[in-house]
């Protein structure tokens, strides 16, 4: 039995593909020559960077962090800077200071006290270093020129959040935190907007330059540190039979426990001093973070990410013991990892490690997770592949989250949706975020996903983040088919690792890598307003030989066709069709279904299908 498209549609002369929208300010960078309309980034393409030497302390019974930050920052822009603007994001708990949501009275204080400040040996007195909330603009004695760089070195200090935990904080008191955001920053000077002046009020997310960090976090006794970066002195810092563990983690299959919950309890982990200096490096990464805590459990396993070369990554599950949810959560770890290295998005796990560490979000961050414990074991798959996949974006292709959060979240979520099944293939399909779409798609609070994540909060920001792109994703996805998606993905990936893509260059890429013009498609799905809605507009009996199916686009927002049959024997078959079929604008195509069965159902629909009236998808005999 065959079920077969009558492709009418098909004969009808091929059609220009329309131009995407370029704004003014992303047209000049074409001109300028530092990106390019087939997705490249252009021959005068440039990006600021900085080598961080962080020495933290972190005292876990009064949560005082205090440290210094020494950066040496290189301007390889073609302009004159006359300021520098430093990030100090743990001054969204400062009193007065703008944020998404009500924090704790407690939680509140004075954020981050900066103590000294220098830039290049001289003195910037508390005058000419006023904050306002995250953003700190310093004028510069001199002007920093093309090439030139500038050294600023800073001492501070902040208490860290007891609760009101967003993305950093206390996990547990006096015996483990999760510490990100810890050290002042220079924000990103770019070709298209200059200097992010955004400042940080909790609800988008980061832009950060690539950078070298090299970092000493100081902790009492007992204590141990995770971090982005390589641990360059486990030897020093714990005892010899832990940091043997670890040694032998890094170059086995197998699954090693470094700490198991008895020698958390026995309190012997750690080198007997009173306090130990955990020293850290890591290159070329958009962020640094750590966390600690006196009595977790560590389990660790790694693999070949890269044939190529043999290159290995560590994946760690860091946890209490308290927490049996998280007894699965290294091999949830280690299967993303092995999935997105070889099955989506097929390259090569671009770090070292990737710890996943038991605290109070669900947040990402370079070679490190900051996970909550969840109910339940769906839950906890689908939160760690998540998290683990935003390696690629906006880490590996540093993209401006507070921007565009939908060129880093839908990609988590797509990265989601595929990995959770390679997992556990027992698990229904996952539907994060489609019904509240299928709601909401069409009201005055849907908006383009082209709207900049700035301009967006709440309900509208999440489905713009989150399941609208990643659709998006899929269905192209499925119309070019994975050797070619893939092929596709890869020049994206390839065009802009360690740089930073904008909207255009993404979907240029894509055009470009898959030889395809898909401007149809991004103009109807991520440009434009409209709403996804298929009807069956009419089933006939087609002779003895089967039934014709006319398929109605009732709204503007193309999705494939998912049709089930249902036959008078009970028997079922399928039939699907990719986004493509609405490539020339038609509102209708016709299905011919071949069959000698008598139907009794045709339900139109998937689960990656959203419908805003559901109610005209089936027809019954």
């Amino acid at each position: 039995m065959r079920l077969l498209l009558f492709l009418t549609i098909l004969t009808l002369p091929a059609l220009a593909q329309p131009a995407l929208p370029v704004p003014r300010n992303v047209q000049a960078l074409y001109t300028k020559g530092t990106r390019q309309a087939d997705g490249r980034p252009g021959p005068r393409y440039w990006q600021n960077t900085a080598d961080y030497t962080l020495q933290a302390s972190y005292a876990p019974t009064t949560r005082l962090l205090s440290g210094t930050v020494a950066v040496a920052y290189r301007n390889l822009s073609p302009d004159t800077l006359r300021q520098l603007w430093l990030k100090l994001y743990p001054n969204l708990y400062q009193q007065g200071a703008p944020r998404s949501k009500s924090f704790r009275p407690e939680d509140l204080g004075e954020g981050m006290v900066i103590e000294e400040l220098t830039l290049d040996g001289a003195a910037v007195p508390p005058a000419r270093r006023v904050a306002d909330a995250t953003n700190l603009p310093l004028a510069l004695a001199r002007p920093l020129l093309p090439g030139q760089s500038v050294q600023l070195v800073g001492r501070y200090h902040y208490t860290l959040n007891q609760g009101s935990h967003q993305r950093t904080g206390e996990v547990a008191p006096g015996t483990a935190a999760f510490v990100a955001y810890f050290f002042p920053r220079i924000a990103v000077y770019d070709d298209l907007d200059g200097w992010n002046k955004t400042p940080y009020t909790g609800e988008q997310e980061f832009y950060n330059d690539f950078a070298n960090f090299s970092a000493d976090i100081t902790v009492p006794r007992h204590f141990v540190v995770w971090a982005t970066g390589d641990l360059s002195n486990a030897a020093q810092v714990l005892a010899p039979q832990y940091a043997q563990r670890l040694a032998a983690a890094e170059t086995s299959d197998a699954l090693t426990a470094i700490i198991t919950p008895e020698d958390a309890a026995r309190r012997d982990v750690t080198a007997a001093n009173p306090t130990n200096t955990w020293h850290f490096e890591a290159r070329n990464v958009t962020d640094f973070v750590f966390a600690t805590a006196d009595h977790y459990a560590w389990q660790a396993s790694s693999l070949v990410v890269d044939p190529a070369t043999q290159r290995r990554t560590r994946v760690d599950a860091v946890y209490s013991p308290q927490h049996r949810d998280y007894a699965e959560v290294i091999d949830f770890a280690r299967r993303t990892v092995q999935a997105m290295s070889y099955t989506f998005p097929k390259w090569p796990f671009p770090y070292a490690h990737e710890t996943v560490f038991d605290g109070l979000d669900q947040m990402e961050y370079p070679m490190m997770v900051n996970d909550n414990p969840v109910a339940t074991r769906a839950d906890a798959i689908t939160l760690t592949d998540h998290e683990i996949f935003h390696t690629m974006f906006p880490f590996y292709l540093g993209i401006n989250e507070t921007k565009y959060g939908w060129m880093d979240e839908g990609w988590a979520t797509i990265g989601e949706w595929l990995i959770s099944g390679l997992i556990d293939p027992a698990l229904p399909p996952d539907d994060y975020g489609i019904a509240p779409y299928a709601r909401a798609a069409g009201t005055e609070l849907d908006l383009p996903i082209l709207t900049p994540s700035t301009q967006q909060t709440g309900n509208t920001l999440f489905l713009n983040s989150y399941p609208k792109p990643a659709l998006g994703y899929l269905y192209v996805k499925d119309l070019l088919g994975d050797t070619l998606f893939t092929k596709a993905l890869h020049t994206y990936i390839g065009n802009w690792q360690g740089k930073h893509p904008l909207p255009l260059d993404f979907f240029n890429a894509v055009n470009t890598g898959s030889g395809r013009n898909l401007n149809w498609f991004w103009q109807r799905w991520f440009y434009d307003g409209g709403y996804p809605d298929l009807a069956l507009a009419s089933v006939s009996r087609h002779g003895a030989a089967g039934y014709a199916v006319t398929v109605e686009a009732k709204g503007s927002k193309p999705v494939p066709i998912d049709l089930t049959v249902t036959y008078a024997d009970g028997s079922t078959e399928k039939l699907h069709r990719s986004v493509g079929v609405w490539e020339s604008g038609t509102r209708t195509v016709q299905l011919r279904v071949e069959t000698k069965k008598l139907a009794r159902q045709m339900t139109l629909g998937s689960t990656w299908i959203p419908d805003t009236n559901p109610a005209d998808n089936t027809w019954r005999k």
